[in-house]
């Protein structure tokens, strides 16, 4: 009945490969749910590489990939998932924001087109179905595995997901853009009693300011939404590449004194919601 999610990248904008980087983790965006036996993904940013590996290791035959939109950072590890080269693999990929827009199928093959990378998209041999959905339609991964969506505020459009499995729930919103004092009824809709959201923490409140318009938000709005939405925890996410290891100490720190139910995502980090 548990849902464990591990956290295979935790960074935005860029993967960071410093030493100043090691504790937290460098890589992008990418988080493995296993619901009742089903392991599946969230976002390929250059998380996944790792997680296909593991997903070798542990013989995953069947599972999906859902991602919240194709900037860089949340794709770019895609054409490193090993898994998707093996002809005894089935991935099914879908996104919320492409439908009118030429599909997902076509932005990850442009991705992996020359003079971009050497090796195309139909090299991979596993059996890969594509599906573009509206953001805010509902479904069903595995039995008892059901997915809700919503919108999100992010430049080309992004997409929320909400996993429910027995009783449990955990919530993925990432990347989006809040409006001071104006909370996002989107997302308190969908992470309503969730109990594990895993939220876009790019900035602080004092840096916000000047990042307005570029698509993320900070840990503040996302302690002020899951406080309003009865959420049991926050899982501080989408760390800035220019904060450190240092820094996140700090903001961590400044978060459990806001409010105990927050942590700081790491990567290898796992939690289980039971």
């Amino acid at each position: 009945m548990a849902i464990r999610v591990k956290f295979w990248g935790v960074r935005g904008s860029i993967a960071c490969a410093t030493p100043d980087h090691m504790k937290y983790g460098g890589n992008t965006s990418c988080i493995e749910i296993d619901a009742g036996g089903y392991r599946f993904v969230m976002d390929a940013g250059t998380g996944i590489r790792n997680l296909g590996n593991s997903f070798l290791e542990s013989d995953v035959k069947e599972s999906h990939l859902l991602l919240t939109h194709t900037h860089w950072d949340h794709i770019n590890g895609f054409p490193f998932f090993v898994p998707a080269y093996d002809a005894k693999r089935s991935i099914h990929i879908m996104a919320g924001h492409l439908k009118d827009q030429g599909g997902v199928q076509d932005v990850l093959s442009t991705q992996m087109h020359n003079p971009m990378f050497p090796v195309p998209l139909e090299a991979m041999q596993a059996r890969l179905k594509f599906e573009d959905f509206e953001a805010g339609d509902s479904f069903s991964l595995a039995k008892g595995v059901d997915i809700e969506t919503a919108p999100l505020n992010h430049p080309n459009g992004s997409t929320a997901y909400r996993v429910n499995h027995k009783g449990n729930s955990v919530v993925y919103v990432t990347d989006t853009e809040h409006i001071p004092g104006k909370p996002d009824q989107n997302i308190l809709k969908l992470i309503e009693g969730a109990d594990l959201v895993i939220y876009d923490s790019t900035y602080t409140e004092a840096e916000f300011p000047a990042k307005i318009g570029w698509g993320h938000s900070t840990w503040e709005e996302g302690v002020r939404l899951c406080r309003a939405a009865n959420v049991k925890q926050l899982a501080i996410f989408h760390h800035d590449p220019d904060h450190t290891d240092d820094f996140m100490d700090q903001l961590a720190e400044d978060a459990k004194k806001v409010w105990d139910g927050t942590f700081v995502s790491r990567e290898g980090m796992e939690v289980i919601i039971d």
